[in-house]
Order: C-alpha cells, then structure tokens, then sequence
C-alpha cells in the first residue's frame, strides 16, 4: 500500500479548491446573467420576490460547484497513480477507447445518454420550465401564482416523461451490457505487475551491495 505524503494530500486540497472555484466561476457567468436578462425582460420573473430568484441561481451554480471540485481531485489522482495500479487504468481507457470506437451512431448516442442520464433529466426539467413559462406567461386571464402553478405542473409532466424514457434506456442498456459482457481478468494482470515489480524490487537490493563493494 502506497503511503500519502503530506505533498499529495496539500495537491489533492488545492486540486478540489481550484476545481469548486472554476464550478463556481462558470456557473455564475451563466446562472447570473440569465437571471439578469429574464428579470429585465419577463415580467412575470421580476414579479418574483428576490429570494426566489437568488434561490434559483444558487441551485444552478451549487451543483456545478461540487461536480467540478470532484472532477478537478479525480484528475488529480489519476496523474499520480504509479506502477501497477497506473497500467491497469492505462489498460482500462485503451479498452474502453476501442469498445467506442465499435459502436454505432446509435448505439453511441444511447450510451452517452445512459452515462449522462441526470443531466439530461435536470437540462430537460430547466428546458420545460423556460419553455412552458414563456408559454404561460402570455396568458392576461391568470394571476402570477396561476401561472406559477401551471409552469410546475407542465414541468413535472415532462420530467417524468423524460424519467420513463430513461428508465428504458438504463433498462436495455444493461441487458445488452449483460449479454456481451467479458470476463473481467483485470485482478490477473494486477497481481501479475505487482508480483514484477516486487521482483525488480528485489534483484535491485540484491545487487545493490555488490554495486557499492566491487571486487
């Protein structure tokens, strides 16, 4: 078991520090701008009290600050993974390079929907309620707190529309996953670096007093 040296652990902090700052950054540049731009330009949102609306912005940037973090200490640790544990990720990405590369246009986009599935659900629930608000808000005959209600309605009827398209996604892709998938040997080859490695290992101390008492 490798030891972590108090450098790495510093590394790793600043990693997810920069991370949470860069999740934070991009999202702001977005999230307070739009909100700027509905509140001079849609007057059922500059009805909304303030706390609403800063509420809203902090569940756009929150989200995108832990991912980010999280992405930044993963990167972090994969470039600092040595011997063994290195080639079997090396190993891994080369096999999961060529599985991509099999795939159909198809079969492509299902799988990154499959991957990346909360996204779509959460993008889809934003898109739905921009799209039935702007809808909505064009209707004289109801109050703010109608439209309000009625935005939620049709964004939760989407949502779960989306909800089902994904469950049947996840749901076939794991059977066809099931049907054409390898034995994993990946616990072989790791032991068998590790077992090289300790042999190196050895016939270097082995040799090093030769080295240093030469005949």
């Amino acid at each position: 078991m490798k030891i972590v040296s108090q450098e790495e652990i510093d590394g790793h902090t600043n990693a997810t520090i920069r991370g949470a700052a860069e999740g934070a950054l991009l999202s702001a540049a977005v999230a307070i701008p739009g909100s700027l731009l509905l509140n001079r330009r849609w007057a059922s949102y500059r009805a909304l009290p303030l706390p609403l609306k800063v509420m809203g912005t902090v569940i756009m940037i929150a989200p995108c600050i832990s991912i980010q973090a999280e992405r930044r200490g993963l990167q972090f640790d994969r470039a600092h993974w040595t011997g063994a544990g290195k080639m079997e990720l090396e190993r891994e990405a080369a096999e999961e390079e060529a599985r991509w590369g099999a795939l159909t246009t198809k079969e492509k986009i299902g799988d990154w929907a499959t991957r990346h599935q909360y996204s779509i659900i959460l993008g889809s629930w934003a898109l739905s309620m921009a799209v039935a608000g702007s809808i909505i808000s064009k209707d004289r005959h109801q109050t703010l707190p109608q439209k309000i209600v009625q935005v939620r309605m049709w964004a939760q009827g989407l949502t779960i529309g989306v909800l089902i398209g994904a469950g049947i996604l996840t749901h076939n892709q794991r059977q066809a996953a099931l049907q054409r998938r390898p034995v994993d040997h990946s616990w072989q080859a790791l032991l068998a670096e590790q077992a090289r490695e300790k042999e190196e290992a050895r016939l270097a101390h082995s040799n090093a007093p030769n080295l240093s008492h030469p005949l």
